[in-house]
């Protein structure tokens, strides 16, 4: 650590009562699983979990890398989050506090949640769900997505949640892949003051001959216009207001499948991230108690959506499995201005806030230009822990949430996790850890976290390496659904002889504290605003307009606002446009993006060129597109290039 960083440790009143209270608390439990690690997972799982069957075998490695865990005991992820509470004398207590985009406010109790979740849950047994069929969920924030998820866990179907901002293709594709029988939705979504549709996306994703989808059921949010399909289509409020409010748990197995999540790889196919039922609900419960230091009396908000895996551990499964009380929100942080996120603090009296970096900027950039969305305006006297989600904080913003959001005085928790891992892989510990800006600090207790080089061979602390995960833990990824070929290649590689976890970022450690800094991604997969995309399917994405398109690649630069931006360099199948025309062409391509994948996915910057820098063999020269996009000098040794002077053409900006 140079002599110029500044440290902070922990608060007292961040140490005082902590779940995990100062580093020599933190260290045992680093050295109890050291020495017994099977019988450290068994310990948390016994304490968190409540077992219908107890389990006997802790760990199965026989068949690595498909490990598996607690696999003879049997569970219900929905029992353990909602039944057990209210059995507790909990029923009363507010389970969520919903906030919808035009402000309203409803707040749900345990019992409210159990019986509305048993209500859906016996409405999908009546339209002939069995356990392991696959529900597709595409719905907007809210509580009937909660109730949805939970439903689903609660008959022991497996659930695929597609976030609302993805289009009909990549829909189409997540049905196809999963197999689904059944789609929940809703007719629109409400987006910053905007009525945005769900269902006609539904409908074109249908439109598919190929599909298993026999039932769509439809959540009125809005009371929009939509098409509904006889005999397919079903009101959610009609279904469920004649079930019955109680429906017995189907008691799983621990390594029964709860969800698929798909999430980008460095092909253009995504990947279908399949989660067990107990070891992912131990991960996602362990670490909201030790990361987040949740106590009963807390109101956690986790900024997340359900469509990505921190909604689902720390929305779905991990504040609700502790019995929690916690924000959902249904809109955007800067509407209807950017003192959002203060005010809704203000207002619900959260304690613990989690968000992600690219929030934070935006934030940032909105208080700077409007006084009114300043912190300082509100009262955020009621946190005590904040937390960074989906990418690397940079030091300058992490002061600035210290400061302006913490008033000095509370944790950051910086964690570092991924869709497959299920839940924090390095992170702070509030009560424990002393804090350096833009670094996640130390492992999650029993995590076996290391630098290697590309040979495996362990890196010195001070040296940059590739990041792997050693052992297996409980809330890893059990395969790539259907895949399994893929899921060996992509987690646990030739190079490593099958024993490590590849993580995909490369990292660093301190020389001295051993403290980790993730510096990004080793392979060709960009973090957009925390949200993962491989080039290689934007590039598919942009190839498939075929009327224009003849060759495209992409590539990342840094972004003051997202982290990463979206470059793309496209060759046409007509000559290269300038001026108005080529702004004209980009944006055409930009909306095809979103067609084909979303939104999300549309490059931010698109450069025409009649072709792209290649070797003489035809491989395309990324490193030499990266130092285009970010504005460098190319000091690299072009002589390779089959044509060296279209650097200078791709240089240009439309």
């Amino acid at each position: 650590m140079s002599a110029e960083t500044h440290v902070y440790s922990p608060p007292e009143r961040a140490v005082k009562n902590a779940w995990v209270s100062g580093m020599d608390a933190y260290r045992k439990l680093c050295d109890e699983a050291e020495r017994d690690y099977e019988g450290f997972w068994a310990r948390q799982a016994r304490e968190l979990i409540s077992w219908r069957t107890p389990f006997k075998k802790v760990l199965d490695a026989e068949n690595a890398p498909f490990f598996k865990w607690f696999e003879d005991g049997t569970l219900n992820a929905s029992y353990n989050c909602l039944d057990r509470h209210v059995e507790a004398g909990l029923g009363d207590k507010t389970a969520l506090i919903f906030e919808a985009d035009d402000g309203s406010v409803a707040t749900v109790t345990y019992r409210d949640l159990l019986e509305r979740t048993c209500r859906l849950a016996n409405a999908l047994k009546a339209r002939g769900l069995v356990k392991g069929d696959r529900v597709i969920i595409y719905l907007p924030m809210s509580v009937e997505g909660v109730v949805a998820m939970q439903a689903c866990a609660r008959i022991g179907a497996t659930h695929s949640v597609v976030f609302g901002g993805f289009s009909a293709h990549s829909l189409r594709d997540r049905i196809a892949n999963t197999g689904a029988v059944l789609v929940i939705t809703a007719d629109e979504q409400m987006r910053g003051g905007k009525a945005l549709p769900l269902k006609s996306i539904v409908d074109e994703a249908l439109s598919s001959p190929d599909t298993a989808v026999r039932d769509v059921i439809v959540y009125r949010r809005t009371g929009g216009p939509v098409d509904m399909v006889a005999p397919r289509d079903k009101w959610l409020h009609q279904l469920v207001e004649k079930e019955p409010s109680s429906c017995e748990p189907e008691w799983v197995g621990a390594e029964h499948p709860l969800f698929i999540l798909y999430t980008s790889g460095s092909t253009g196919k995504p990947k279908g991230v399949q989660h067990s039922t107990g070891g992912y609900l131990l991960h996602a419960a362990l670490t909201t108690k030790w990361t987040f230091d949740l106590k009963p009396d807390d109101v956690f908000w986790c900024t997340a959506d359900i469509g990505w895996v921190t909604g689902h551990t720390y929305i779905t499964y991990g504040p609700l499995a502790l019995g929690g009380t916690e924000v959902v929100f249904e809109g955007v942080p800067t509407y209807p201005d950017g003192g959002r996120f203060w005010k809704m603090i203000e207002r619900h009296k959260v304690s613990i806030f989690y968000t992600a970096p690219t929030a934070i900027r935006a934030l940032i950039k909105a208080a700077s230009v409007n006084e009114k969305a300043h912190p300082k305006n509100y009262d955020l006297s009621s946190l005590r822990i904040l937390g960074s989600v989906g990418e690397p904080i940079n030091p300058a913003a992490w002061e600035w949430y210290h400061e302006h959001i913490g008033g000095g005085r509370c944790p950051i928790v910086d964690t570092w996790w991924q869709t497959e891992t299920g839940g924090h892989m390095i992170t702070p510990l509030p009560g424990a850890t002393p804090l350096v800006p833009g670094s996640c600090t130390l492992p999650f207790p029993g995590i076996d976290a290391a630098i290697v080089d590309e040979q495996g061979h362990d890196m010195p602390n001070g040296k940059g390496g590739i990041l792997v995960i050693k052992k297996p833990w409980p809330g890893m990824i059990r395969a790539i659904y259907g895949d399994p070929e893929r899921y060996t290649s992509s987690y646990y590689p030739e190079e490593f002889q099958g024993r490590y976890y590849l993580a995909g970022d490369g990292a660093s450690r301190d020389e001295k504290t051993g403290y980790f800094t993730i510096t990004g991604r080793i392979d060709d997969v960009l973090n957009v605003s925390g949200h993962r995309m491989g080039t290689m399917e934007i590039e598919s994405a942009l190839v498939a307009h075929t009327a224009l398109v003849a060759e495209a690649a992409v590539v990342g630069r840094p972004d003051e606002t997202t982290g990463e931006a979206i470059c793309a360099f496209v060759v046409l199948k007509r000559s290269r446009p300038t001026g108005e025309e080529a702004k004209q062409i980009a944006k055409e391509l930009r909306d095809w993006v979103a067609k084909e994948i979303g939104a999300i996915a549309k490059p931010k910057d698109i450069r025409f060129g009649d072709n792209l820098p290649k070797t003489r063999s035809g491989k395309i020269m990324r490193r030499l597109l990266r130092a285009v996009a970010n504005g460098e000098a190319i000091t690299q040794d072009t002589s390779t290039l089959e044509n060296p002077a279209i650097l200078e053409q791709l240089a240009e900006k439309n």
